[in-house]
Order: structure tokens, then sequence, then C-alpha cells
């Protein structure tokens, strides 16, 4: 960001400018440009994620609004807005109204470091990782504000429950991206993905045993910072309330669940920068403009699978009881990450440069364990009963 105002301030629209004026309408720009990325992810996904589950389950989920439904995302937001804004009278007004915007600020803050290509990126900070850790805590700032200002036992349930799920699953997920930085030798996301390359076995995912694991450990872990199935207790639908946000209405509420599906891409360039190679691609071409959107192109799609795998669990996996939440973390999770990050580093003291017979291994063990995957599932289809399967219009 900082290049492309210095380009704008000498020889671009900017030019003769003040610098702190012309540095804060670049700001400006690059804020709105992601705010509306972001919306329109968070947007398509909310609906992309309903048509998964229908597909699962036998449905077909929202098809009315729009050729198979695409636009009836933008026609809940239109909804949402339009209703009336409900403060109740008991609440905590001030706290009540800010911390949806706290949830927000601090989801819509991981955008600034997260690389979309090897120039399109707002900040390449060299603590980029750390920054990402410490922003996201305002989420929980957000939740726990909420449920604590709407004055209801089940809100304040809601938002503790939150908390508590968000700080314990920090720990392994902490723990995972320190198995990374031990190899990248380094807190930038950018340099975390130049240190792989663009072909799968030079991905971290592949490159030990260690991070392979890692990969896992980061995966299930965010899956629960960011209450999705089958971690998704803060909503408390066994007590038929919406958790922190029963209180909620129109747009404060509406923002809760734009951060809830916006953060599903967040995990999924999260994965993708750390064990997927990022958006590292073939040298295919010296075009600057072509090799960014193809390096975009790579980054969003290589996310968009994280998100999703993250929609299929959801739409698949039952929830898990608080208590069974809690005894993952702490009794299995954090020892196993804690037990993970040691070999991370006596591999890291034994090859220093990887060992390319373990990688082409673990690689031929993904690719293994794919086919037989998809194989288990042509089984089942093969052998299904006609009559178990439902009529669309059932």
């Amino acid at each position: 960001m900082q290049a492309f105002a210095d380009s704008l301030l000498s020889d671009g629209l900017l030019q003769g400018m003040p610098t702190e004026l012309g540095y804060l309408l670049v700001v400006v720009f690059f804020a709105f440009a992601l705010l509306n990325f972001i919306m329109l992810v968070a947007g398509v996904t909310s609906w992309l994620e309903r048509r998964v589950w229908a597909r699962i389950q036998s449905r077909i989920g929202p098809n009315r609004v729009g050729p198979q439904g695409v636009v009836q995302w933008l026609a809940d937001g239109v909804k949402n807005i339009m209703k009336e804004d409900i403060i109740p009278e008991e609440a905590d007004a001030p706290l009540f109204k800010a911390a949806p915007y706290f949830a927000m600020m601090g989801f819509f803050a991981t955008f600034a470091v997260i690389p979309f290509g090897d120039g399109l990126v707002v900040a390449d900070l060299n603590v980029g990782l750390l920054y990402i850790t410490a922003v996201t805590a305002l989420v929980v700032v957000g939740v726990l504000m909420a449920g604590w200002a709407s004055n209801n036992k089940w809100a304040l349930l809601g938002g503790i429950r939150s908390a508590a799920q968000i700080i314990s699953y920090e720990i392994p997920a902490g723990l995972a991206v320190i198995t990374v930085v031990i190899f990248a030798g380094s807190l930038s996301m950018q340099s975390i993905i130049r240190a792989q390359g663009w072909a799968p076995w030079d991905w971290y995912l592949f490159d030990n045993p260690f991070l392979f694991v890692g990969f896992f450990l980061f995966f299930i872990s965010a899956l629960a910072e960011g209450n999705r199935t089958p971690f998704d207790l803060p909503e408390a639908e066994s007590e038929l309330v919406a958790g922190a946000f029963t209180e909620y209405s129109g747009l404060r509420n509406l923002l809760f669940f734009l951060v809830e599906w916006g953060n599903l891409y967040v995990i999924g360039a999260l994965c993708t920068t750390m064990f997927l190679g990022g958006w590292q691609i073939p040298p295919v071409t010296e075009n600057a403009v072509l090799l960014g959107l193809l390096q975009f192109t790579t980054f969003f799609l290589k996310s968009y699978f994280i998100v999703f795998v993250a929609m299929w669990i959801r739409g698949t996996l039952p929830r898990v009881r608080v208590d069974q939440l809690m005894t993952l973390c702490w009794k299995y999770l954090t020892p196993i990450s804690f037990a993970n990050l040691l070999g991370a580093m006596i591999w890291f003291i034994c090859f220093p440069h990887g060992f390319l017979p373990m990688r082409l291994a673990l690689f031929a063990f993904g690719i293994g364990g794919v086919l037989y995957f998809f194989s288990r599932v042509r089984f089942h289809l093969r052998r299904a009963r006609p009559e178990m399967h439902l009529s669309p219009l059932a």
C-alpha cells in the first residue's frame, strides 16, 4: 500500500497533494475496497452454505430470489437492515450498541495483512501472524460485551461460553502457528508463502509429519474459535435462544452473523497461507497484471476450498456437548500440540533444509487418502437403494 501511495503522490492522481492527506485517501480507498470484498464474500457464502447443507441433507435450499436463489443473501441483508433496532430497557445501552462493532472491527482488521498475491496485500507486516492473533481478540470482547450488556441470563451464558471456547482453542491454534514459524523463520505472511513452492509437495502441508499434523490441529481449533459446527455451542439452540445475540435485532444482529460467515474465509486464507502454498503459481507469464490476477484466483480458490470443507462439516456432523468441547481442547488438542511442537523443533534441527523423500511420501499418502475417500463414496452411492432417496419436493 505504501508503494502504491508513493507512486500516486509522485506522478499519479494525487500529485502535488500534501503527503498526509494523500496517505489518508489511499487508506480510505483500500478500506472501502476491502469492506466491499468482505461484504460480497460473506453474503455469497451465506447463500452457498445453505445450498450446500440442502444438497447434503436431500433438500433444495433457497432457490426463489434470482437464478437458483443466487441473490437470496442480498434480500436477507435488506430485510435485516429494514427491521426495527430494538434495545431492551434494562440493557446497558452504550455497551449493547458498541458490541457488534467491536466484533466487526476485529474481523475486518485481519484483512490488512492477508496476502492475496505477491503485491496484493495492504500491509506486509513482519509480525503479520502476531497481528492477526491480536486483532481477532476484539471479536471475543465484542461477543462477551454483547452477552453482558444484554442483561439477559441466556445471553450472558452464551457470551461466557463463547469467550471460554475461543480463549481455550487459541492455545492449540497458536502452537500450530508456531510450528509453521519455526520452518519459515518469519512471522510475515508473505515470507511464509515465499518459503513454499507452487507444487503441492513443496507446500508446508506435506513438508514433514509435524506440519501435516499441525494443519489439522489448526483447522479444528479455528473451527472452534469461529463457533462453527460441531463447536457452535454459543448459539445455544438447545435452549431455543441465540446465545449472546438473543436480544439483538436488525443491523446489529446481522453484523454478528456477517462476522461468522466472513470469518470462514479468514480461516481458509490462514490455512492457505501457512500450509497450502498461498498464491504461488508456476512461472507461466511475466505480465504483471495477468500474474496478479492468476495469483489472486489461486489464493481465492484454495481458501474457498477450505470454506467448502467447513460447510461440508457443518452439514454432516452433530453438535458436541460443552463438556466434550472443553475436554477435546484441554485433554487432547493441547497436549498433542505441545508434543507436535517439540517434534517439529527436533525435525528442524535434523533436516533444516527439508527432506524430499518425506515430502513425496506425505504427498502420496494425501493422494491415497483422497482416492480412498471417494472410492467409499462411490461404493455407498452404488449400493444405496432408490427408495432411500427422498423426492426433491418432499
